[in-house]
C-alpha cells in the first residue's frame, strides 16, 4: 500500500494542491491559492520528472505508472500553471477567483487519471473529473454565451459519458473484470467489442473534441474566458489520447481497431481546417484547429502497437501541443479574438508578432519548430505502420491548415500601421515568452527528449 502511494505520488500532490487551493478561496485569498497552485504543479512536474523511465503498476495493476503517465504529469501539470497565469490577467479579483484555480488542478487531476488508466473505471472517473472542472471554468464570467457553451458543454459529457458507461459494462461483463489487462484474453464476440469500443470513443473524444463529438467545442471556447479555453484546449485533450493509448495495447484484435481511428483521424483533420478556414472569430477558429489537430494525436494511436515512434511521436506532440496552443490562445487573450484587432500587430508589438508567427508555422509543422518534430515522429510511426495513407493524409491537411492560419499571419504582418493599442499585460509576456522558448527548443533538442 505505502508503496503504491509512493509510485503515484504526483498525482497525489496534485490532488492536495486543488484541495489547498480551495481552502485559500475559502479564506478569500486569491493569491495564495494561485501560489499554491503554482508550487504543487511545480513540485508535481519535478517528481516526475525524476521518474522517467520507470514502468510499473500500482494498487493492482488499477493505474499504470509509464512513460504516457508521467510525461502527461509534466506536460499538464506545466499547462495548468500558464492557463492559470492567464486567469490571474484576465479575471484578477473577480468573484470566486480562486475556485478557478483549484478547479485547474482537479481537471488536471482528470487528466492525468486518464492518462495511466489501468482499470476501466479509471476511465470514467478521469473523464468525470476532469469535464466537472471545465463546465464550471466555462460558465465563469456568467454571461449568455458562457452559460450557453457551458451547457452545451455538459450537455455533450451527459451523453457521451453515458453511452462510454453503457459501452464498457460490455467490456467488464465480456472479460469478467474491469481490468484493461485482461481485454487481451478476449478472443471472441468482436460485436460485444466493438459496442465497448464506440462507447469508449464517444467518451474519450468528446474530452479529446474529436470529430464527430466535438460539437460542444467552439461555443464552449467562445463562450469562456480565453484563459480557459486555452487550458480546455489541452488538458482533456492530452489525458483523453493517452488513456485511448492505454486501451490499445491491450485491445485484442478481433477487428481491424486501428482502421476506425484512422478513418475517425481523417475526418477530424479534413473537417476542423475545411470549417475553421470561414470562421469570423480567432477564439473559434482556434476551436476548430483543435478538433483538426486531434486528428494528428490519432496517428501515434494508430501505430501503437506497430512503431516504436509512437510513444514518443504521443509525447513529443503533445508537448508541442501543449505550448503552441496556450502560446497562440495568451496572444488572442492580449489582443482580444477579432480578427481585426491584430492589424498591423508586428509593427506594434514585433516580438508578440513573432511568437504568434511561430506558434502558428508550428501547428502547421513548419521545420525545425516543435510541432514539425511531433509531426515528423507521428507521420513515420504511421508509415511504420503500414498506415502510408493515413500520413499523407494528414500531410495534405497540413497544407490545408496553413490557409487557415494564414488568416492570422496576413493582417499581423501586412497591414502598415496596427489599429488598436494593448495595455501592458506581464503575466501575458511571460506566458507566450515560455510557450515560444518550447515551441523553438523542443525541434531542435529533439534527441534529447525521446
Amino acid at each position: 500500500m505505502i508503496k503504491d502511494l509512493i509510485s503515484i505520488l504526483p498525482q497525489i500532490i496534485v490532488l492536495l494542491t486543488a484541495m489547498a487551493s480551495l481552502v485559500f478561496e475559502m479564506r478569500h485569498k486569491a493569491t495564495g491559492s494561485l501560489v499554491t497552485l503554482i508550487i504543487g504543479l511545480a513540485g508535481s512536474a519535478g517528481l516526475a520528472i525524476t521518474q522517467l523511465g520507470t514502468v510499473k503498476t500500482a494498487f493492482s495493476e488499477t493505474f499504470r505508472i509509464d512513460d504516457l503517465s508521467l510525461w502527461a504529469v509534466i506536460i499538464l501539470c506545466g499547462t495548468g500553471i500558464l492557463s492559470a497565469l492567464l486567469m490571474r490577467q484576465e479575471l484578477k479579483k473577480t468573484d470566486r477567483e480562486g475556485t478557478l484555480y483549484s478547479l485547474v488542478a482537479f481537471s488536471t487531476l482528470g487528466s492525468l487519471l486518464l492518462a495511466g488508466s489501468g482499470d476501466l473505471m479509471f476511465l470514467i472517473l478521469g473523464v468525470l473529473i476532469n469535464s466537472l472542472g471545465g463546465f464550471a471554468m466555462a460558465a465563469y464570467p456568467k454571461t449568455d454565451k458562457a452559460t450557453e457553451g457551458s451547457i452545451k458543454y455538459f450537455v455533450y459529457a451527459s451523453v457521451t459519458g453515458a453511452i462510454m458507461l453503457f459501452g464498457l459494462t460490455y467490456w467488464a461483463g465480456i472479460a469478467g473484470s474491469t481490468y484493461i489487462k485482461d481485454l487481451s484474453e478476449i478472443d471472441s464476440q468482436p460485436f460485444v467489442l466493438l459496442i465497448g469500443f464506440g462507447g469508449m470513443l464517444a467518451g474519450l473524444g468528446y474530452a479529446a473534441s474529436l470529430f464527430p463529438f466535438h460539437f460542444w467545442t467552439p461555443d464552449t471556447f467562445e463562450g469562456a474566458p480565453v484563459s480557459v479555453a486555452a487550458l480546455l484546449s489541452v488538458t482533456p485533450k492530452i489525458g483523453a489520447f493517452f488513456a485511448l493509448a492505454q486501451v490499445m495495447k491491450d485491445l485484442p484484435p478481433l477487428l481491424d481497431w486501428n482502421l476506425i481511428l484512422a478513418i475517425t483521424a481523417v475526418l477530424s483533420m479534413t473537417f476542423g481546417n475545411i470549417v475553421a478556414l470561414w470562421q469570423k472569430n480567432m477564439v473559434r477558429l482556434m476551436a476548430y484547429s483543435t478538433v483538426a489537430q486531434a486528428g494528428y494525436f490519432l496517428l501515434g494511436v494508430v501505430a501503437l502497437n506497430k512503431s516504436e515512434l509512437a510513444i514518443s511521436g504521443l509525447v513529443i506532440f503533445s508537448l508541442a501541443y501543449a505550448a503552441m496552443n496556450i502560446g497562440a490562445f495568451s496572444v488572442i487573450q492580449k489582443t482580444g479574438s477579432n480578427f481585426t484587432y491584430i492589424e498591423g500587430l508586428a509593427r506594434k508589438k514585433p516580438f508578440m508578432a513573432v511568437a504568434m508567427l511561430l506558434f502558428l508555422l508550428s501547428l502547421v509543422g513548419i521545420p525545425p519548430l516543435a510541432g514539425f518534430a511531433g509531426k515528423f515522429l507521428l507521420f513515420g510511426s504511421a508509415m511504420d505502420a503500414n498506415y502510408t495513407w493515413l500520413a499523407i493524409a494528414a500531410i495534405i491537411n497540413s497544407v490545408i491548415s496553413l490557409a487557415v492560419y494564414l488568416r492570422i499571419i496576413f493582417p499581423m504582418f501586412y497591414r502598415k500601421e496596427p489599429i488598436y493599442s494593448f495595455p501592458s499585460s506581464g503575466l501575458i509576456k511571460m506566458v507566450y515568452t515560455v510557450c515560444f522558448i518550447v515551441t523553438v527548443l523542443a525541434g531542435i533538442l529533439l534527441r534529447f527528449l525521446v
